[in-house]
């Protein structure tokens, strides 16, 4: 029984040594280039953007409609995160089939606007419909603000 004992613990040490010579052999890391960085690299940075001085967001009541539902188009028109009062405002619906204007609001003290968007099935089920919100004679200022769209996509 010893004998073969010792003979099975024989063939597996001679197994392990079989396995650990086939196995893969090791080798050395290759070492990386060093990587340098100099002064001037900040100057080639290009420069923070400044913050515009007026900014504005449009926005619908519901961004998944009836294809024959009423929703409201909200917009509104800040400076320094403040409203902006007396501001005209003017939004274009992009339908699939064309663009409608809306009238035109003038902003509250709150800088908001809103617009009644009644959608009579004019934009396809499923389809998305975007609207701009333009700012214009903005007290103290001469140009124009684009708002970013409002969307909705009629279910």
């Amino acid at each position: 029984m010893k004998i073969i004992h010792s003979i099975s613990s024989v063939c597996c040490v001679g197994l392990l040594l079989f396995l650990v010579a086939c196995g893969p052999t090791a080798s050395q890391i290759k070492s990386q280039q060093t990587v340098t960085i100099g002064k001037s690299f900040q100057s080639q940075a290009s420069p923070i953007p400044t913050v515009p001085a007026y900014r504005c967001g449009a926005w619908s009541s519901n961004n998944a409609p009836g294809a024959y539902s009423t929703i409201a188009i909200y917009a509104r028109l800040t400076t320094n995160i403040t409203g902006v009062a007396g501001a005209n405002a003017t939004p274009v619906v992009h339908f699939k089939s064309g663009d409608q204007p809306l009238d035109q609001q003038v902003s509250d003290s709150g800088g908001y606007v809103s617009f009644p968007l009644h959608l009579q099935g004019i934009q396809p089920v499923g389809v998305p419909a975007t609207v701009d919100v333009t700012f214009t004679n903005i007290p103290g200022s001469h140009n124009p603000v684009y708002c970013t769209p409002a969307f909705f996509t009629p279910q």
